[in-house]
């Protein structure tokens, strides 16, 4: 079973320097209806302005993770990490039983648009950490590639959960699938392009959940880039 979440459905919040739409209830975007998804609590679609982003602000028992859309995203934490993340990088941060960061547009004349992702850990109080990689295009063209995992496996980053993310580049005649184990959910949203997934037509910004589903497949993309969550089978998050 398929259900859509049209980008247009989103909340919406315009800061001047931050445009960002969210997905789930967020700030001050808040619907009874959109609490998160299995494990996945956020899904934030931002764009910042020319040296503008988040100052330095604390997180605890969160796994949050940064993909870069477009242009270059600084970050600084309290762990030591100082890193610029830009297009194809994957970063993830396990708060744990504590740690503040801050994010900011590393480009003085240019916009960053990244996705800012939470997952609720399966553990509490645990030791902070910090990992970033990089997955190239060729990686992730005509496929779903492997980035975030709960074994670190085949170079993913390791999530404190059971929860596996895939992220794909679909355009023209490719196509990928993805088998899901038995009593699976899985989330998928389009970061940009369009996409049909098993048949139904897909555009930037929209999600679907998925339940009781054996496969997924993408195809006729144009110009798409699309994340696809393998998550445990419950309907909201369980936060500590």
């Amino acid at each position: 079973m398929l259900t859509l979440r049209k980008a247009s459905d989103r909340g919406a919040a315009n800061h001047g320097w931050l445009k960002s739409f969210h997905t789930f209830s967020f700030a001050n975007y808040r619907n009874p209806r959109e609490q998160g998804f299995s494990d996945l609590l956020v899904i934030n679609d931002d764009r910042v302005a020319a040296d503008k982003g988040f100052g330095q602000h604390p997180h605890r028992d969160m796994e949050i993770f940064s993909y870069v859309l477009e242009g270059a995203l600084e970050h600084k934490d309290t762990l030591g990490t100082g890193s610029v993340i830009r297009p194809g990088d994957v970063q993830l941060m396990s708060a744990g039983s504590g740690v503040a960061h801050s994010e900011y547009n590393h480009s003085a004349s240019a916009p960053v648009h990244f996705l800012q992702i939470w997952i609720v850990p399966n553990v509490s109080g645990a030791k902070p950490r910090y990992q970033q990689e990089h997955f190239s295009p060729q990686k992730k063209r005509g496929r779903l590639q492997l980035i975030i995992s709960p074994e670190g496996a085949d170079g993913s980053l390791q999530v404190r959960q059971d929860a596996r993310v895939y992220a794909g580049l679909i355009d023209g005649q490719e196509s990928a699938t993805l088998t899901l184990d038995a009593n699976r959910y899985a989330y998928v949203h389009v970061a940009r392009g369009s996409v049909d997934l098993n048949g139904l037509s897909l555009h930037e910004g929209d999600g679907v959940r998925v339940r009781e589903e054996q496969a997924l497949t993408l195809s006729r993309g144009v110009n798409a880039e699309v994340l696809v969550f393998d998550l445990r089978a419950q309907e909201l998050p369980q936060l500590f």
